[in-house]
């Protein structure tokens, strides 16, 4: 495997990587292929089930399917995480469409969408690590203001409420002008992961600078 050639890439295990995370942190990783992607979030949500969070993901139906999956196979009781909201899950569109005003994240509803699944954690005291997939997919549907808007949003609202969030796209959804859209997006965040490389032993990632 491979080491990105890049002096400001640093190396972590998966576990003390996502064990480290400091709340307000927000982490970017734009993924080469759905594999690298599912492998880094498993580790993510169960580095959260050991800490005794309460994990939220925000994803499509096809990534929440296959991220049960390799949390059960790791040897985790999905529907027991579920019942006891240390895992909860929420498909990415439906949530979308609670804040969403004339294709522009509204931040008044978006507040209150979010606040109440904040409100749901508080309510069983623990801290809370969400993953949220709304992002990548306005920026799929040619929505690239709404998604730097909604990026900032989610900002705003981790600082407040003092949470990590990480976000993800597919690398194949940067089809125009890749490094400029590439370098809007990183800005918004506090840390980017490599998305090009296997995962399942090292992560590779770097602080953004000016974030």
């Amino acid at each position: 495997m491979e080491k990105p050639k890049n002096n400001d890439w640093q190396t972590s295990d998966p576990h003390v990587f996502w064990g480290e995370i400091a709340p307000t942190d927000h982490i970017l990783q734009i993924y080469e292929n759905d594999d690298t992607f599912l492998d880094l979030l498993k580790h993510f949500v169960i580095s959260g089930i050991k800490s005794n969070e309460s994990v939220v993901i925000i994803a499509t139906n096809a990534h929440i399917q296959h991220l049960t999956e390799r949390v059960k196979k790791d040897g985790y009781d999905v529907a027991s995480c579920i019942a006891s909201d240390h895992l909860i899950l929420l498909e990415a569109e439906e949530t979308l469409s609670k804040f969403m005003v004339n294709d522009w994240p509204d931040a008044v509803l978006f507040h209150q969408t979010i606040n109440d699944i904040v409100k749901r954690v508080k309510a069983k005291n623990r801290r809370l690590r969400a993953f949220g997939e709304m992002v990548a997919l306005l920026w799929a549907q040619g929505h690239n203001g709404a998604t730097v808007r909604l990026e900032d949003l989610w900002n705003r609202f981790c600082e407040t409420e003092a949470f990590c969030l990480f976000c993800a796209y597919p690398k194949s959804g940067f089809t125009q002008d890749v490094s400029a859209s590439m370098h809007n997006i990183c800005c918004a965040h506090s840390k980017m992961i490599s998305g090009s490389h296997a995962l399942k032993d090292k992560i590779f990632y770097k602080t953004v600078v000016g974030f």
